[in-house]
């Protein structure tokens, strides 16, 4: 597995302080957060999954912790707008340039409003999608929140 990938030379070029954390990825697992957060030993609060996601039609990316779920009006609120779905999984990965699984929200093909879930800003440290399957890097929440000019809500239900 390649610790380099767009993410990582998104951090990288940003100057931002961050670790690389890679783990045996199970594509047939329920919930990839979740078995993220238990392959690596880390609580699942501190492991936050990325959602592609459209709001109004427009396409989003959503960053919460692996254990929670979004509440969709939350997030449409978060960002003006009146309603909210997730993204269909082909669309997902053509608009990030990521397989699902592996979407980061660092590196992405194109920028999109980003909203990270504001309790993960509690934490020191977060881990969060390098860009490929099996791959995490542990930063500081606001370093992610800053890089990506992303709103902090309460997104979660």
């Amino acid at each position: 597995m390649s610790r380099a990938t767009r993410a990582t030379r998104a951090l990288e070029q940003a100057g931002i302080a961050f670790g690389v954390h890679s783990y045996d990825y199970d594509p047939t697992a329920d919930r990839i957060g979740l078995q993220a957060a238990d392959a690596i030993g880390e609580q699942p609060a501190r492991v936050l999954k990325t959602l592609m996601a459209r709001v109004d039609g427009k396409p989003a990316c959503v960053i919460l912790p692996s254990d929670r779920e979004v509440a969709m009006k939350k997030l449409a609120a978060a960002l003006g707008g009146k309603s909210a779905e997730m993204m269909k999984p082909a669309d997902a990965e053509r608009l990030s340039g990521y397989k699902v699984g592996g979407i980061s929200p660092f590196g992405q093909m194109r920028p999109v409003p980003v909203v990270i879930e504001e309790s993960a800003m509690a934490h020191e440290l977060v881990y969060i999608n390098g860009g490929q399957r099996g791959l995490q890097v542990r930063l500081a929440p606001r370093d992610a929140a800053t890089l990506l000019k992303a709103t902090v809500a309460s997104i979660v239900a």
